[in-house]
């Protein structure tokens, strides 16, 4: 039986030029830490969606791999780039002395990077789960690759590897860059089930290159209620401007969470054990999405799957497969993550002591297939660092044959694990 597999490959390759708390304060922490990465999942989309055609990408890897990032900058790089993540703030009482009379006063400000980091590691245990125990498998792995005898910090090196386990594992960037490239590669062949092959290409780090910070996710599983395959029928799919194309349509009629607006309906596909699931939201116009996509906030995302239902549906879904690649530096400069990009003035003294560290490139790819026993889908992106120098009583048909936007979170924390937009099945 062929299996879902969601794979996802963070870099961020570097060069140079408080506790936890309590086990409530975490739970509290990793909320927060959720809420931010969904709300960054949503502005990221948003500058994203410009793209023309078919869109995917995985924000939680993104947030991941860049929140290791800014657990080694400092100053006024760390303040935007955990400004642009939408890390949580955090009320407090303090004390103030004003004239010898004491009082609290509640102000707000950033969580500290410890207690940061500690969500995302509480995230992130949450998140796996054995195949033999869930019925599915869901994984992630972190790494550092640093520059062999380079200076790090140990208070760096420890930060990442307790809360992200990402061990320091050592290359040569500067006598071995090729060899150094095909290590890293290789690791990320095999954490991804050779989904992810020759995720860095030449060219991207060279002899100035000093650290690859890599986070991987691989999910495998089967939709709880598949499709049957003899069902699956070539069916018109219509794009926002009016072009038809012919699509494998997947077919069946079962019980499923479902919403229906003035404007949209929304599908809950759930993966086996119910933990995790695929959000469809469909627009009724066939050129809908463009309009649908400005009310996709993090207000709404939170109230849209509290409003679906359980009931018989006669769904219609298409077969499909995407690729999709961005350079994502020029966004996140244009989402007020200016300073981490320029030499000279990016601060990533927490890394190594010095500031002669800057974010150069952002990449990003990602792949999904959906097909009638569930999902397969890869992402991989590198931050590379270089040198200063109301509900119907009939039985509602749910008919995908339009553009539609889905995402795929775990039901548990609510995090976004993947998001998409399918315009084209056939693209």
């Amino acid at each position: 039986m062929r299996a879902i597999k969601c794979v996802v490959v963070l870099l961020v390759v570097m060069g140079t030029a408080s506790g936890a708390g309590t086990k409530l304060a975490v739970k509290e922490d990793k909320r927060a830490v959720v809420e931010g990465n969904n709300k960054f999942a949503l502005e990221l989309y948003a500058k994203l969606r410009v793209r023309e055609g078919n869109l995917f990408f995985s924000p939680y890897s993104i947030s991941t791999a860049l929140a290791m990032t800014c657990a080694g900058a400092r100053g006024k790089t760390e303040k935007q780039m955990a400004e642009v993540l939408r890390f949580p703030l955090e009320h407090y009482k303090a004390l103030d002395d004003n004239q010898g009379r004491p009082f609290y006063r509640i102000e707000r400000r950033p969580m500290s990077r410890e207690r940061i980091a500690a969500a995302f590691g509480a995230l992130q245990r949450g998140l796996k789960a054995d195949s033999k125990k869930s019925g599915y498998e869901l994984t992630v792995a972190n790494a550092l690759w640093g520059q062999k005898g380079y200076g790090f910090l140990k208070t760096f090196l420890k930060l990442t590897e307790k809360n992200y386990g990402a061990g320091l594992k050592e290359v040569d960037f500067i006598a071995a860059t090729e060899a150094a490239r095909k290590t890293i590669n290789a690791w990320v062949e095999k954490k991804t089930k050779n989904k992810i092959k020759n995720l860095i290409p030449k060219g991207v780090l060279n002899r100035l290159t000093r650290l690859v910070l890599t986070n991987a996710i691989y999910f495998k599983g089967n939709w709880a209620r598949q499709f049957k395959k003899d069902r699956t029928k070539d069916a018109p799919f219509t794009l926002a401007g009016g072009e038809r194309v012919d699509a494998p349509m997947m077919n069946q009629t079962a019980e499923f969470n479902y919403m229906e607006t003035e404007d949209f309906q929304g599908l809950e596909l759930p993966y086996v054990d119910d933990e995790l699931s695929m959000i469809i939201l469909l627009p009724k116009q066939v050129d809908g999405l463009a309009e649908f996509e400005k009310t996709l906030t993090l207000e709404n995302l939170s109230q849209w799957p509290a409003r679906l239902h359980k009931r018989k549906v006669i769904v219609s879904v298409p077969k499909f497969k995407m690729t999709s690649q961005f350079r994502l530096a020029e966004v996140l400069k244009s989402m007020g993550m200016t300073d981490a990009f320029v030499p000279d003035v990016a601060d990533f003294s927490g890394m190594n002591g010095k500031r002669d560290l800057f974010i150069s490139a952002v990449i990003h790819k990602a792949y999904v297939d959906v097909n009638e026993e569930g999902t397969e889908a890869a992402a991989a992106t590198a931050v590379v660092v270089g040198v200063t120098s109301v509900m119907p009583g009939r039985i509602p048909v749910f008919r995908a044959d339009h553009p539609f936007l889905f995402l795929i979170r775990d039901s548990d924390s609510g995090s976004i694990l993947f998001i998409g937009r399918m315009m084209n099945p056939k693209a």
